[in-house]
């Protein structure tokens, strides 16, 4: 073990920012710190991953996988992986591992009051560091998983999608980024949301990069059919400086995204008629939700994509920070120069743009 947990809960002292939590947890962690409500939760860190790639003698057969399937055609890579895929999900864990995640998902329910507490099991890899690197998408996120069982199964899970077709093949200038370093992937345990609506904001205009806007879409139930893409979202468009909504655009929504307790799983299902039409957010949470993606980018110190969550309870939650990786990347245009007004200086700190010899 090394002195490295293979657990870490998001508000210990050590977690903000820790590698061991991937560049997901890490960023919750430091939310948390922060005084903004996150779920509840923990990692089981990238210690407890690279321990059972060990225990299972599989850290061979994952570099062969990483200094080949780069070279494979898409089509080719799921053969080269079957193997190490399989032994993934069917190796016995370590003892002391498995031992240590039941415990926690134990102190979980404790935390929260809630016997077989719902979860998301969410992938969180080192990988996501990479600066200007969208990696966080090619990883594996499972909802609504309850009990000790699942969540070891699901675990599992995660790690595999450490060797899927998309991460194996990802290329950033040029280069496989696989084959840069030995990641390893953290698993983060989180608190579900029981949502009456969610979504994504951006500390900028996604479209046309403007950094004096807050975008954000929301939807009925579950903020998966955002970020899958799969239902049209409400979009509204605040403006940073002022907080007024500026514009808005309603959507029919007649699914969503929700926790089917007969299927036992998360799935779309119908939106009774009276909803269809109405906004799923009022504004206060959407000027709420500006206002906490306005601190966030300001503490963070860059444009953020954001999910977050409002509760049947109306809890306003914060459930991934990110760095956006678009615009992000581009020299940000200065509201004004230092030649300009001291009120024009005031305005464009108000916005958290940069100023040309300013400060942000």
């Amino acid at each position: 073990m090394n002195g490295i947990p293979f657990i870490l809960w998001l508000d210990h002292e050590t977690a903000p920012g820790n590698p061991i939590l991937g560049g997901k947890f890490s960023s919750l962690a430091e939310m948390t710190a922060g005084g903004f409500a996150v779920p509840s939760g923990f990692g089981i860190t990238t210690a407890a991953y690279r321990r059972f790639m060990d225990h299972a003698g599989l850290v061979n057969e994952a570099r062969r996988v990483r200094e080949t399937a780069p070279k494979l055609a898409l089509s080719q890579i799921k053969n080269e992986t079957a193997t190490l895929l399989g032994a993934i999900a069917s190796a016995p864990l370590p003892p002391d591992l498995e031992g240590e995640v039941r415990e926690n998902y134990a102190l979980l329910e404790q935390r929260t009051g809630m016997a077989s507490v719902p979860v998301a099991v969410r992938s969180s890899g080192e990988s996501e560091d990479l600066a200007g690197a969208s990696f966080a998408g090619q990883y594996d996120t499972y909802l609504w998983i309850c009990g000790a069982d699942s969540l070891l199964r699901h675990m599992r899970s995660c790690w595999a999608s450490m060797f899927g077709e998309a991460v194996l093949s990802y290329r950033q200038d040029g280069n496989a980024v696989v084959t840069t370093r030995d990641f390893g992937i953290c698993v983060g345990i989180q608190q579900m949301v029981p949502a009456r609506a969610a979504g994504v904001m951006f500390t900028l205009d996604p479209i046309n990069g403007d950094r004096s806007k807050i975008v954000l879409e929301a939807c009925w139930g579950l903020g998966e059919g955002v970020v899958k893409g799969d239902i049209t979202p409400t979009q509204f468009t605040i403006d940073k400086v002022t907080f007024e909504i500026v514009k808005r655009k309603p959507a029919l929504q007649t699914q969503e995204y929700r926790f089917d307790p007969e299927a036992g799983a998360v799935g779309l299902t119908a939106i009774e008629p009276e909803r269809q039409e109405a906004v799923c957010i009022a504004d206060k949470h959407v000027l709420e939700l500006a206002a906490l993606a306005k601190r966030i980018e300001q503490r963070r110190g860059a444009p953020q994509d954001i999910e977050w969550a409002v509760s049947e309870r109306d809890e306003v939650k914060i459930l991934q920070v990110r760095p956006e990786t678009v615009w992000s990347r581009r020299a940000a245009p200065g509201l004004v120069t230092a030649a300009k007004s001291p009120v024009e200086h005031v305005l464009a700190r108000l916005s958290g743009v940069r100023t040309m010899g300013g400060t942000r």
